[in-house]
């Protein structure tokens, strides 16, 4: 059976202070920022999420607070499990008296450690996207129909606790306004070329980076490379001569500030791709098929994929690419990319 399968108690209590749980990656957070209006439309929010995710939180419309914890099922290299640090956050949660919580996960994560943590801080009232049989651990058990892009999924989630978002809202994602950042970019229109990626199966190789910004250039478009502190080889090489290197000089707002003023932005399927999304502004997505795009790809924007979607990487959910010389991507060129980028340029000039 799909949808809502097991439920006690449909609608949200009044008053009550709301707790919503996404503990993974920035991107992740972002995509969960429509259920989370969904929720403050109700309640006061309190998000709790993980380092990673933390500065995706504090740009959430609704977010009133964010507790940040670093669980030992999340991530790339998660921490060990500390008996003290569990049950310190056991504490904190307790102390925060929430009334309801809602547990965001992907598609193949399991809701029920948080759960369970979230019981024994005395949360009256749980709800999850849950495979598995919850026990006494979910109030509202929610399983996700086929086909949903995890934004959507995860209002679906919240929707069948009761929270249903405010008259009006277009469920897209969405940031507070971020800083005007023309001081960094310069005057004029521009491309932006997100080189880096989360993981490397999901990264365009930096040659290829290399070639779509010389190439932009040559085609008459300013191009700004951007990039986090620990890119700025990366971002350099990208750049070139050819292009504004903006690696390491940009925060999360600032960052969305320089995303929001462009024409177009190039990026793999990352955080910066979803940050793109939630400004509005267009996304040429080099999107690696090891998760699938349905469910992960620029949500609410125009947007055009290229990569091979059916390579023998599909589905994998690699984090290194495990098919020699990474076709999916690789087989990409620089000219597919200018192309992209004019075909989106005319669209959103027309």
């Amino acid at each position: 059976m799909l949808g809502k399968v097991a439920e006690v108690s449909a609608r949200p209590s009044e008053g009550a202070k709301a707790l919503v749980v996404r503990l993974d990656s920035f991107g992740d957070v972002l995509l969960a920022g429509p259920a989370v209006r969904a929720v403050a439309a109700h309640h006061p929010v309190t998000m709790l999420c993980g380092p990673r995710g933390a500065d995706a939180a504090r740009m959430l419309p609704g977010v009133e607070d964010v507790l940040v914890w670093e669980a030992p099922w999340e991530g790339f290299a998660p921490p060990p499990v500390v008996p003290a640090d569990i049950a310190g956050l056991v504490e904190r949660l307790r102390k925060g008296a929430y009334g309801t919580a809602l547990i965001l996960t992907s598609f193949h994560q399991s809701p029920l450690p948080t759960a369970l943590l979230l019981r024994l801080a005395g949360i009256g009232r749980i709800g999850a996207d849950s495979a598995d049989h919850p026990g006494r651990l979910l109030d509202v058990r929610h399983r996700r129909l086929p086909g949903r892009h995890e934004a959507e999924a995860a209002v679906d989630t919240a929707a069948a606790m009761g929270f249903t978002p405010s008259p009006g809202d277009d469920g897209r994602l969405r940031v507070l306004p971020p800083p005007d950042t023309s001081a960094l970019t310069g005057n004029g229109p521009y491309v932006v070329l997100h080189p880096g990626a989360s993981a490397p199966a999901r990264a365009w190789s930096p040659h290829r980076c290399a070639e779509a910004v010389t190439l932009l250039a040559d085609a008459g478009h300013r191009v700004v490379v951007t990039g986090g502190p620990r890119e700025r080889a990366l971002t350099g090489y990208v750049s070139g001569t050819a292009a504004v290197d903006l690696g390491g000089r940009t925060g999360p707002r600032t960052l969305a500030g320089v995303l929001r003023m462009a024409d177009v932005v190039v990026s793999a399927n990352t955080g910066p791709a979803h940050l793109a999304a939630a400004v509005g502004t267009p996304v040429v997505s080099l999107f690696a098929p090891v998760v699938p795009a349905e469910r992960w790809a620029p949500y609410g924007v125009p947007a055009i994929l290229l990569g091979d979607q059916s390579a023998p990487c599909a589905d994998t959910r690699a984090l290194v690419c495990p098919v020699p010389g990474h076709p999916c991507l690789d087989e990409v060129t620089g000219q597919d990319v200018v192309r992209a980028v004019h075909k989106l340029v005319q669209e959103e000039r027309s």
